[in-house]
């Protein structure tokens, strides 16, 4: 086998087990809200207590996004969501995402009707 041929190999594998190191359960969230969020919170639907902010200390400006990794050891599929906005307003959340299926989340905010939502794919 050539050299050429043996590193592409090698390339290919470490691509392959690369993505095999993903958690199913990774997505991107996508600010469409008109606001920032300060805080974004991921916690299992069976649980009582919401997990630490993922954004650390960053934000999350309306119009950006950001990607939201998981350990590929995290097995639950199903997770709910909670942001903090920049302004002081109650928090908004989610409920029963499956994860395992979703890859995009969009949240998204009407002023007329002061609701929020949040879309996915």
């Amino acid at each position: 086998m050539s050299k050429l041929l043996a590193l592409c190999l090698v390339l290919a594998l470490a691509l392959i087990g690369g993505q095999a190191m993903a958690g199913d359960q990774d997505f991107t969230l996508i600010n469409k809200t008109g606001y920032t969020i300060q805080a974004v919170y991921v916690s299992p639907t069976s649980s009582n207590a919401w997990e630490e902010d993922v954004l650390g200390q960053d934000v999350l400006a309306n119009g950006q996004r950001v990607n939201i990794k998981f350990s590929r050891n995290t097995s639950a599929c199903k997770w709910d969501l909670k942001v903090d906005w920049d302004d002081g307003s109650e928090p908004s959340t989610w409920s029963g995402f499956d994860l395992c299926s979703v890859s995009k989340i969009t949240i998204k905010y009407n002023r007329k009707t002061d609701e929020s939502w949040a879309e996915y794919e």
